[in-house]
């Protein structure tokens, strides 16, 4: 019995044929497709810049803008990969780094990565940490030396890199060239934030922007044709509703023409129906992963919360739960996070702090915070929660600080503060 049970393994169930999916891979956020529908004009611009590489000449760096789902990471990827094969065939010199910004922002791994695309023994030449920047800077300019030809960097998510870490490490990057004499080097910077650039110094924000393009949103018929050329590389036939392309379209082109969400929204479903043994991925699949993709968002921005938000979350929950307040002011919030700090030793922020944050919770669409005129009495705000509170319960159950301060602000046995900060 035991020697049957030990040669029984959990996926031999699992392995056989599917009736969804022929390959998968092909809507992950990653896959690199063979053409781009409704992005030719924007490969043309960037190819026509990018076109002096084919000399061994330097293009001009480039920012690309574009709202989350644009196509502005893949069309990247895809260029730099068309340069390299044609570069390399003509027998030119070139080395390619793409390089996320939210996962490597700090100026020190930022050169180190493009290091290691001049040479495999980066690492044993250049330690991880104990340097200067400006050692690291002198290290790179050699090794580009040595490699010659010319050099691609694609900064994805530049503006995460900015916010974390200034300028310095693109101020020693735009002006790299007037440091080589063998090698020569162009950016790509890629953000959704048209902003980043008012934080850069006026000379790196000229010399990163020589050339710049924006990606537009996609819409809604857009969206069905993307969906259309990756279902049908992805699925068997008729393993989809003929609905589903469209309602998964429909709905990503409300988030701002996001392909990245149509395509996520249509993987989920059809992972779904898969686990069921489902033969077709129907609309009700497509709202229930839309449901849980909802749900994943709101989970993530709960549990990232600054601990004096969650402190502020917790009041008004509290209090909406209890049912002891059916229309929550700024003040009735105040009380209740007053006691929570008074709970936990944490440094009350004033009234007028509380309720900024009420605010931004309010943007970020987790609480509603309704401005009313109430006439002669002056204006105030009926604070309430957005997302229903079966919603945020388990979200709340897996954030100690947040249960803990549910819990004994909900049992009213917290000493009334003496004084409201104002």
């Amino acid at each position: 019995m035991q020697s049957a049970q030990a040669s029984r393994n959990v996926f031999d169930a699992l392995t056989s044929e599917g009736h969804i999916f022929r390959n998968r891979s092909v809507l992950s956020s990653d896959y690199v497709p063979e053409d781009f529908p409704h992005r030719n004009d924007e490969i043309d611009q960037v190819a026509h810049i990018l076109r002096p590489a084919l000399e061994g000449s330097r293009p001009s760096n480039i920012l690309i803008y574009g709202q989350t789902g644009t196509g502005k990471t893949a069309v990247a990827r895809y260029i730099c990969d068309q340069l390299k094969d044609k570069v390399t065939a003509d027998g030119g010199a070139i080395h390619t780094a793409h390089i996320n910004c939210k996962r490597v922002n700090t100026p020190y791994g930022i050169l180190a990565n493009i290091g290691q695309t001049y040479t495999t023994n980066w690492e044993d030449s250049i330690p991880h940490t104990g340097w200067r920047l400006e050692q690291v800077y002198a290290a790179l300019c050699r090794k580009a030396e040595e490699a010659g030809g010319i050099a691609l960097v694609v900064l994805d998510e530049v503006d995460a890199l900015v916010k974390k870490s200034g300028d310095e490490v693109l101020y020693h990057l735009t002006g790299i060239n007037a440091d080589l004499g063998n090698a020569r080097m162009s950016l790509i910077g890629i953000s959704n934030d048209t902003k980043f650039t008012t934080f850069l110094d006026p000379r790196v924000k000229s010399r990163l922007g020589e050339e710049s393009l924006t990606f537009p949103p996609y819409n809604a018929l857009q969206l069905r044709d993307i969906l259309d050329q990756r279902a049908g590389q992805a699925f068997h036939e008729g393993a989809l509703d003929p609905q589903v392309l469209s309602l998964c379209a429909g709905r990503a082109a409300q988030e701002h023409g996001d392909a990245r969400k149509a395509l996520d929204l249509l993987r989920i479903a059809a992972e779904m129906a898969e686990r069921d043994g489902s033969r077709q991925v129907t609309v009700d699949y497509v709202n229930r992963a839309e449901s849980m993709m909802e749900q994943d968002q709101v989970r993530k921005m709960v549990l990232q919360l600054p601990l004096q938000h969650k402190a502020v979350l917790a009041s008004i929950l509290a209090n909406e739960s209890q049912s002891r307040l059916d229309r929550q002011t700024t003040g009735d919030v105040y009380d209740t996070y007053y006691r929570i700090c008074n709970r936990f030793e944490l440094d009350a922020l004033t009234q007028r702090r509380i309720g900024g944050i009420i605010s931004e919770l309010d943007m970020q669409g987790v609480i509603s915070a309704r401005v009313v005129s109430l006439g002669r009495h002056g204006r105030t705000r009926f604070i309430s929660t957005a997302v229903p509170f079966s919603e945020l319960q388990p979200i709340i159950s897996d954030d100690s600080f947040m249960s803990s301060a549910l819990d004994l602000a909900a049992d009213g046995h917290f000493v009334r503060p003496q004084l409201r900060l104002m």
